[in-house]
């Protein structure tokens, strides 16, 4: 199981930051047939993307392709249970991706409308905010 991190980052703990706002970037279909897109804003942690990911590769065959497009980018602090106030801040726990309303977070190709919906299903037990299936149509354009 390999778990996303990058490799090295310019400063080492990040701010917060917020969720506000729908996806400008990333919320159209580029390689796939069908993708799933976020509903709602959230982090999703490196956990649940390899989760999600293994649920689509065990349920394609192999002539299909999956593209992931979101990378947990963002390092989560975290200070140890029952510590005092101060201090600074802890260290890094945890990699998330931010992903805003909007965003395609996996996107598949070669496989059949009922195959992705069976995928969609699946993948949104594994992911902490609501999603659908987006499917491209044959115009080029998408429905």
């Amino acid at each position: 199981m390999a778990l996303l991190f990058p490799k090295r980052t310019k400063y080492r703990k990040f701010h917060r930051g917020r969720m506000k706002g729908k996806a400008t970037q990333g919320c159209e279909i580029a390689f796939g047939d069908y993708a799933i897109q976020a509903l709602a804003p959230a982090w999703i942690t490196q956990q649940q993307i390899e989760s999600a990911r293994t649920t689509i590769s065990r349920q394609t065959q192999r002539d299909s392709k999956i593209w992931i497009r979101v990378f947990p980018d963002k390092g989560i602090t975290k200070k140890p249970a029952e510590t005092r106030m101060g201090k600074g801040k802890g260290a890094i726990d945890n990699w998330v991706a931010v992903v805003k309303t909007g965003r395609i977070l996996f996107e598949i190709s070669g496989i059949t409308d009922e195959k992705a919906k069976r995928i969609h299903q699946l993948v949104s037990h594994k992911l902490p905010i609501p999603t659908r299936l987006k499917r491209k149509t044959k115009l080029g354009g998408e429905r």
